[in-house]
């Protein structure tokens, strides 16, 4: 395993957004739900299950200015974790 999905997997994000079983445009979209209540400089955490949401996601955080972490695959579910930047 990585150091980068290690690095990953202990991050303790208060906030989850679990899109798991939700097809694409589904996962974005709930993302962007859920920023708006995320505090400036701190993480969320997107769980998902459709493969587009590796691209939608960084794609995403790269139009919006927030940085994206990275992601993981465990047990079936991407994990992806990005910080708001504003």
């Amino acid at each position: 395993m990585t150091a980068l999905i290690e690095e990953l997997k202990s991050i303790a994000s208060p906030t989850v957004v679990d899109a798991r079983g939700v097809s694409c445009p589904g996962p974005i979209l709930a993302a962007k739900k859920q920023i708006g209540g995320v505090a400036v400089g701190s993480v969320m955490e997107v769980l998902a299950t459709d493969s587009g949401t590796l691209k939608d996601i960084p794609a995403w955080c790269k139009k919006m200015g927030h940085d994206f972490l990275g992601s993981f695959d465990e047990a079936g579910s991407i994990h992806l974790f990005l910080r708001k930047a504003k």
